[in-house]
């Protein structure tokens, strides 16, 4: 009840301190729409407005290519400028947790905010960004971006179920890109305390999980303790890169339960303070 009564203040907050305006036509219901259906909604030089989750700010925005993602443009230098302070003020390949907003549709998505590639509009953008929907897929790869993924759940309120169900390598792989994500909200979740995070992330500058070892997820279905050895490489800032050797302890309360990462203890091992 407590998380319907948050949701419904945000959305006030959206519709009053931000400028949203409402209409009758629009349902607030937040999609979470697979990339093929989002291509045909918006297809190629679609207009409509991008909406930040963490900081409630939007900008319009112009999709003009990509296939297997959007690869949008802010339309404006204003909007650009709206953007860029989203970032704090420095561009980021960081991925964020936005929801697109189109006619009476809401969709959950998410973007990056570094300019690459090509641009043809009048913005003061160099370039454009890319905007990715659950099943979308980078240049580089035919599977989804984790990180972007985890954002499009987080934008439609459904990170939470997902990390309910995850096993143990999921929450481990969830958990090393809320690092690298700088995203509270993700390393939270996974973890098995309550952790001041802020000035912790902020000191990340980027993590590698460059080795896990892995056991089939279905020989841990009884198993509410386990240590998993992994590798991480991380970037400090004032540090600058070390790498972490040793075992990710996880935890539940019954084979029921979600898995949680000790992260008091893999903090301590990192030399976190």
């Amino acid at each position: 009840m407590k998380r319907v009564v948050i949701f419904f203040v945000f959305i006030h907050i959206l519709l009053n301190g931000q400028e949203v305006k409402a209409a009758s036509n629009i349902s607030y219901n937040i999609e979470m729409l697979n990339w093929k259906e989002v291509d045909q909604i918006l297809p190629k030089y679609t207009k409509f407005t991008v909406l930040d989750v963490e900081t409630g700010k939007k900008f319009k925005v112009q999709r003009r290519a990509g296939s297997h993602h959007a690869d949008v443009q802010p339309l404006t230098s204003k909007d650009t400028k709206i953007m860029k302070k989203i970032y704090g003020g420095k561009w980021s390949w960081k991925r964020r947790a936005i929801i697109v907003i189109h006619k009476d549709q809401w969709i959950a998505g998410s973007m990056h905010g570094m300019p690459h590639g090509a641009g043809a509009l009048q913005n003061n953008f160099p370039g454009h960004f890319c905007i990715h929907f659950y099943g979308s897929n980078t240049h580089r790869t035919n599977s989804m971006d984790l990180s972007h993924m985890l954002m499009v759940l987080k934008a439609s309120r459904k990170l939470n179920q997902y990390l309910g169900s995850a096993n143990p390598y999921e929450v481990i792989n969830a958990y090393v890109a809320g690092f690298k994500q700088q995203d509270s909200r993700i390393t939270s979740l996974a973890s098995l305390q309550k952790i001041n995070w802020r000035p912790i992330l902020e000191d990340v500058e980027n993590i590698r999980l460059s080795r896990i070892e892995l056991l089939p997820a279905e020989d841990l279905t009884e198993e509410i303790s386990l240590d998993v050895p992994v590798e991480i490489d991380w970037y400090i800032k004032n540090r600058g890169r070390q790498t972490f050797r040793g075992d990710i302890h996880l935890i539940r309360f019954s084979p029921l339960d979600a898995w949680k990462v000790d992260s008091k203890d893999f903090l301590k091992e990192n030399k976190f303070k």
